[in-house]
């Protein structure tokens, strides 16, 4: 068993050390996240060797362990300045970045050469390696926050994910599976999760490979799917004078009354093309034609319940522009989260 737990981590280092030469040294594309996924992967690569080493061969050198925990230090910041770059579309590195990385470089050398490894191991047991795995977990819990919201799209009916955001994604649970695994080995667990970081490293590594050598060919699909409007962002005055334009119709045509509207007629009432009107809610509102046009309905529905006596909840639904009393109420409930009944009732309360 040993021997095939042995080959499965040396084999992730060594593809480790094959990708990150590739990012850093021979890909033609020297773009900042290229160049920070390189970084990162060396990193974990290093850390990554240093666990199977120790694992194997509690004997190791003890300037082999200090270069492994040394080079944990970097990981969390590299992951977070990786995803961001990606996100933010970063061409150069910030300069906020250089500080950040160069001040952690010098730190980990001028404490190398002060406090040696085989000269105070105490000190880097104890003291180092708890600072070294707070700055990797801050970095994991900043990166956290630029990928939340991504996550939340899977949650979202009218939004998906891009290729990208998938792969951002799997990139940072990974990291998120690699440091677990050396966490729970600090606080005194079984050594069984020191070596699950190599295992998991080495899966993580054939997932990047395939998704990084596989990046061109996903975004030519997502170009090809993409709508070429989507391309173009409607100028903020522009965007202004239409949403205007839209509030108006809402308020004195009340189009949301017609049982049968659609985007292409509210497009053309406000000159512009369907894919135009689909682009200003999505970008400026942040929802679907339909899901606008039903918060419209409801928002009239709720002003009928508490102003009009003669309709009843069927009536009103049909009023405002639902086709059956079925879709108000499903509608209804969806939107407010009570039915017509609770909100006209808490209303009089």
């Amino acid at each position: 068993m040993n021997s095939i737990i042995f080959f499965f981590s040396v084999l992730g280092v060594f593809n480790g050390i094959l990708l990150c030469t590739y990012l850093l040294i021979f890909s033609r594309e020297k773009v900042l996240p290229n160049l920070l996924l390189g970084s990162l992967i060396l990193a974990l690569t290093t850390r990554i060797g240093k666990s199977i080493a120790l694992y194997f061969n509690p004997d190791i050198h003890e300037s082999i362990k200090q270069l492994g925990l040394s080079a944990c230090i970097f990981i969390g910041p590299l992951l977070y300045f990786y995803i961001k770059s990606v996100l933010s579309d970063i061409k150069a590195i910030p300069k906020s970045w250089k500080y950040i990385l160069t001040g952690l470089f010098l730190t980990i050398i001028i404490v190398g050469l002060l406090r040696p490894y085989h000269q105070y191991p105490v000190f880097w047991n104890k003291y180092a390696v708890n600072s070294i795995y707070i700055v990797w977990l801050l970095g994991i819990l900043m990166a956290g926050t630029l990928i939340f919201p991504e996550v939340t799209k899977l949650f979202r009916k009218n939004q998906k994910l891009r290729s990208t955001e998938k792969w951002l994604i799997i990139v940072y649970l990974g990291n998120v599976a690699i440091a677990s695994a050396f966490f729970l080995a600090l606080f005194g667990h079984s050594t069984a999760y020191y070596i699950t970081g190599p295992l998991v490293f080495s899966l993580f590594l054939y997932l990047v490979a395939y998704g990084f050598f596989n990046q061109r060919q996903f975004k030519k699909k997502e170009a090809a799917a993409k709508p070429k409007y989507q391309d173009k962002k409607i100028e903020p005055q522009k965007a202004v004078q239409l949403l205007a334009g839209l509030d108006e119709l809402i308020k004195s045509q009340k189009i949301y009354k017609n049982k049968e509207v659609k985007l292409k007629s509210v497009a053309e009432m406000l000159d512009i093309t369907p894919h135009m009107l689909s682009q200003l809610l999505n970008d400026n509102m942040g929802k679907s034609f339909k899901t606008f046009i039903n918060e419209n309905r409801i928002e009239a529905a709720c002003d009928l319940l508490l102003n009009s006596e003669e309709l009843s909840f069927e009536g009103i639904g049909y009023e405002v522009g639902f086709k059956s009393k079925s879709t108000f109420f499903t509608t209804f409930k969806k939107i407010k989260e009570i039915t017509p009944t609770q909100y006209k009732n808490q209303q009089i309360l």
